[in-house]
């Protein structure tokens, strides 16, 4: 029990620092071309890319992207500390950074979905259904 909590664990790790260098190399990669979108897109679309192409197979990070979405909420405390320190500012824009937030939430949300039913439409596509003897 021991040992496989221990091989677990290891398995989480070493998946979530593969996706940090990724994360890493596409950072430098922005910075190195000066280009105008942040490095964990430019990631996003690279894993995107590896998995769509078989070249990275998902076993090798499902349990450390699992670890990550499931603890997701640590990386929100931030901003929730940047709101007591701002307070002025959400007076004043508060409304404004709101319907941005909310904007901003279902772009993603709405592109999460087209992605999603696209990639399903492929699997679909690609796979025809088996018919019972």
């Amino acid at each position: 029990m021991q040992r496989s909590l221990f091989s677990s664990l290891a398995v989480r790790v070493s998946q979530v620092l593969a996706l940090v260098a990724v994360w890493w190399a596409a950072d430098s990669a922005v910075h190195w071309a000066g280009l105008p979108i942040p490095g964990g897109v430019v990631g996003l679309f690279a894993v995107l890319a590896l998995l769509l192409s078989g070249r990275l197979p998902l076993h090798r990070i499902d349990q450390g992207a699992q670890w990550l979405l499931a603890d997701m909420l640590v990386f929100f405390i931030p901003a929730v500390v940047a709101m007591v320190r701002y307070q002025d500012l959400l007076r004043t824009d508060g409304l404004k950074l709101a319907a941005v937030i909310v904007l901003g939430n279902a772009c993603v949300m709405l592109v999460t979905a087209v992605t999603v039913e696209w990639i399903a439409r492929r699997r679909r596509v690609r796979t025809p259904a088996k018919v019972a003897p």
